[in-house]
């Protein structure tokens, strides 16, 4: 079975069979009214992919728990603004829980305890509300604005063990509590495709999926960086997605791309980081060696990445704030401004700049 990590929304109409007896045909047209102009079109904005629907209920699946949690609060958000134009009577109203666990897919769909959890999450919802996972809140925490609430273990029906749970705080617009916090975030994300395999040999898949997860684990420990995990990373191996496109899909500004070729005793390793909002080139390196210590290799190649990966990212950052006409100073430029400093002045920073160099540091 191909099982993969996913961030699981659960969406479902509160008390929809209400509406229906009340007004059949206005209560469906309104319904495919909502999906249409306000459901779906977040949901491409944030990457989901609708795995499951029934009647007034929808499961989306998220390559990312900040994704998922994003794309619920704006259509919570927007919701509660077309609900305030309405009788009460006439509200059309969601409750949705949020998920992140382990999936078996299954052609268009997706099962198992990830999705399953996700779907008694919603339940416990309050209508126009959201409830997420433990799961998910360690992922979104200090990366996501909002308040959340503490709901303790809930027993849920069908579920073996307890789940943590937490409400999400939305009862304040998205726009205006998330608006910087979530820009700040999208500007300095970054995914790691898996790096491609062009020695010929399928065996050596080991190899360049090695150096992409080692980048991926070595960037993750940066600070500076929100880093897309690997399972999520992954999805895209072996398969060519426009680069705005992937990055899209995960949610993210910028995507390191590369390559690695064996050869005998020869290795040769491509790597490239590209502005994705731009659809620029921002820096791009080859690595031509002769294969001894494989992973002695394997770890100093790698270690070179992340400071380059890392301080072209911070440098991007920069360029782009100098651009802005009369740019405001907050927290988030005097942040990008004080990595520089630290980058620059960084001792392992410079030893590895100095053992990449020819010329004596």
């Amino acid at each position: 079975m191909d099982r993969r990590l996913a961030a699981i929304l659960a969406a479902d109409v509160v008390g929809y069979s209400r509406l229906m007896a009340a007004d059949e045909a206005g209560t469906l047209a309104r319904f495919k009214l909502l999906r249409s102009d306000h459901v779906e079109p977040a949901l491409r904005r944030h990457g989901g992919r609708v795995v499951g629907e029934a009647g007034d209920g929808l499961l989306v699946e998220f390559a990312t728990a900040t994704q998922a949690v994003a794309c619920a609060v704006e259509v919570q958000d927007k919701l509660a603004e077309l609900n305030a134009e309405l009788p009460e009577d006439r509200r059309m109203r969601f409750r949705m829980g949020v998920n992140l666990g382990e999936v078996i897919v299954d052609g268009a769909t997706i099962h198992g305890d990830g999705v399953n959890i996700a779907a008694r999450l919603e339940k416990i919802a309050e209508p126009g509300g959201l409830v997420i996972s433990r799961a998910v809140h360690e992922q979104i925490k200090g990366k996501a604005p909002g308040r959340f609430e503490d709901l303790g273990d809930q027993t849920l029906h069908n579920i073996a063990n307890p789940v943590c749970a937490y409400r999400v705080d939305v009862s304040e617009p998205a726009h205006a509590t998330a608006g910087r916090g979530e820009d700040a975030l999208r500007r300095q994300s970054i995914a790691v495709l898996p790096f491609a395999n062009m020695s010929g040999d399928p065996e050596q898949e080991y190899f360049s999926d090695g150096i992409t997860e080692d980048l991926i684990t070595a960037l993750a420990r940066h600070h500076g960086l929100f880093v897309i995990a690997r399972n999520s990373s992954f999805v895209f191996k072996g398969k060519s997605v426009p680069i705005p496109e992937a990055a899209r899909q995960l949610g993210v500004r910028y995507i390191v791309e590369g390559s690695v070729r064996k050869s005998g005793k020869h290795l040769r390793i491509t790597a490239q980081l590209i502005d994705a909002e731009t659809a620029s080139h921002l820096w791009a390196e080859k690595y031509d060696r002769d294969l001894e210590d494989v992973f002695a290799l394997q770890d100093e190649i790698v270690e070179t990445l992340v400071w380059r990966v890392a301080g072209h990212v911070t440098k991007a950052e920069l360029a782009a704030l100098k651009r802005k006409q009369a740019p405001p100073v907050d927290a988030y430029e005097l942040y990008l401004a004080g990595m520089e400093l630290l980058n620059r002045n960084n001792l392992e920073y410079m030893r590895v700049r100095a053992k990449c160099s020819n010329t004596p540091r």
